[in-house]
């Protein structure tokens, strides 16, 4: 008796588990159709695929890191400076760097003359 009241409250439990999953899974990975991005821009195939890198790539998402770094160097210079020895500053210098030359060359494209 004990065993079959056991094994139905673990039944309960499990069922209630994946129905937290399938809520969390429909939250954090919503399908294209859904969200109606079908048809704006991103796709599944595109890089980044993750919503989040895309608003950090985006203009906004850049400003609001810069912001962020800026109120973390003026908190607590310390930990700033700790974080930022952990981060792959070549790779994250060379990106800037890249991005500023793509810039410049785009910005030249558009003068006439």
């Amino acid at each position: 008796m004990a065993i079959a009241r056991d094994e139905a409250a673990r039944a309960e439990i499990l069922a209630r588990l994946a129905a937290s999953r399938a809520e969390l899974r429909d939250i954090f990975e919503p399908s294209p159709v859904a969200n109606g991005a079908a048809g704006e821009g991103a796709s599944l195939d595109e890089f980044p695929r993750s919503r989040t890198v895309q608003m950090l790539m985006s203009g906004r998402g850049l400003g609001t890191l810069g912001a962020l770094a800026a109120g973390l160097i003026v908190a607590r210079p310390a930990l700033a400076l700790r974080l930022l020895r952990m981060l792959p500053t070549g790779a994250l210098g060379r990106m800037l760097l890249v991005r500023v030359v793509t810039a410049m060359r785009q910005s030249g494209k558009r003068r006439p003359g």
